[in-house]
C-alpha cells in the first residue's frame, strides 16, 4: 500500500499571506482619504471581498468604523467567515456586514471609502460594464466620499508565458498547521495585444507538497492607468489620481505610494487608482 498522500494547505491561506497586505491598502486609503476630506474614514466597502480580510479587519481598528463586503461566491465568503470573521467580538462582527452578490447589482448603506483591490474589477473587459461599475461606487458613496483600486503594469506585464516567482515566509494557521516557506508563482500565461486580454494563474509550491498549480486563474483586460482615469471621470468622479512606489536597492517596491503624473517606464510596477467623488 503506498503512502497516504498529505493535505496540501489551504489555498486562500497561502494568497492571503502571499497577496493581501490590507493594512497597508487601509492606511493608503485613510492617508489620502484625509488628505481630501481632512477627516478620517468611518465607512468602508470593500467589493469583490473573497475572504474578508480587509473588511474584517477594518473593523478591528477602532470601535467606530463600520464595513460592508460584497461577493459573489458564497463557498470563499463563508472560508472568511469562518477564519477572518470568527477573529472578531461580537461588539466587531456586529459592524461587519457581507453579501453574496454582484457589485453592478448591490445596494448598500453610504460609505466614506470603497476599495476594489487585487485587481479584481478587471473581470470587466467593456469600457461601458467598467463605467456601469464605477457609477454604482461613486452611488454608494458619501458626499465626502472616495474609490481605491490597484493596478498593475510595466512592460513585463504584457509577456505571455512569463512566470514572477517570490519566496513568502511560512506561518501557522489558526488551527496550528505549521506552514513552512513557499514560492508563490505568478504565470501569465496569455495576452492579446488587440484588446488587451490577459490569462494569468497563480500556483503554489510548499515543500514537502506537490506543486498546486492553477490555484487561481483570472481572465482579464490589462487596463492602462490613463483609461481608468478617464473612465472615472465618465462615470461622474471629480478627480482621479494615480499614486506609484519607488524601487528599493534591490530593484523592489518600496511600498511609498506617492501621487505621480509622470513615471519611468519599467519593468513593473503596481498602482493606486483613486477616484475622488
Amino acid at each position: 500500500m503506498g503512502k497516504k498522500k498529505k493535505t496540501p494547505p489551504d489555498i486562500h491561506w497561502l494568497y492571503e499571506a502571499s497577496v493581501q497586505n490590507v493594512d497597508t491598502d487601509l492606511d493608503f486609503g485613510r492617508r489620502v482619504y484625509a488628505k481630501h476630506w481632512k477627516r478620517k474614514p468611518r465607512t468602508v466597502r470593500e467589493d469583490f471581498c473573497g475572504t474578508a480580510k480587509l473588511a474584517a479587519r477594518w473593523v478591528q481598528r477602532n470601535k467606530l468604523n463600520e464595513a460592508w463586503g460584497i461577493d459573489f461566491h458564497q463557498p470563499t465568503l463563508d472560508w472568511g467567515i469562518k477564519y477572518n470573521v470568527s477573529e472578531l467580538s461580537e461588539e466587531q462582527e456586529s459592524r461587519l456586514h457581507l453579501i453574496c452578490g454582484d457589485v453592478l447589482e448591490e445596494i448598500t448603506p453610504k460609505i466614506d471609502l470603497a476599495f476594489a483591490l487585487n485587481f479584481s474589477f478587471c473581470v470587466f473587459k467593456q469600457r461601458e460594464t467598467l463605467r456601469a461599475y464605477f457609477k454604482r461606487v461613486r452611488q454608494a458613496l458619501n458626499k465626502e466620499g472616495l474609490f481605491v483600486m490597484d493596478m498593475y503594469g510595466g512592460s513585463e506585464s504584457v509577456i505571455a508565458k512569463s512566470d514572477d516567482v517570490r519566496e513568502i515566509p511560512g506561518f501557522t494557521t489558526p488551527e496550528g498547521a505549521e506552514i513552512p516557506d513557499f514560492e508563490y508563482i505568478w504565470e501569465q500565461a496569455d495576452y492579446n495585444p488587440i484588446n488587451h486580454d490577459t490569462t494569468c494563474h497563480i500556483h503554489f509550491k510548499v515543500p514537502g507538497f506537490r506543486k498546486i498549480k492553477k490555484a487561481f486563474t483570472y481572465e482579464w483586460r490589462l487596463w492602462t492607468l490613463m483609461e481608468l482615469q478617464e473612465i472615472l471621470l465618465e462615470a461622474g468622479f471629480s478627480k482621479a489620481e494615480i499614486y506609484l512606489h519607488d524601487f528599493d536597492k534591490d530593484g523592489e517596491s518600496d511600498e511609498t505610494f506617492r501621487l505621480r503624473k509622470t513615471y519611468e517606464n519599467c519593468q513593473g510596477w503596481v498602482a493606486y487608482v483613486v477616484g475622488i467623488k
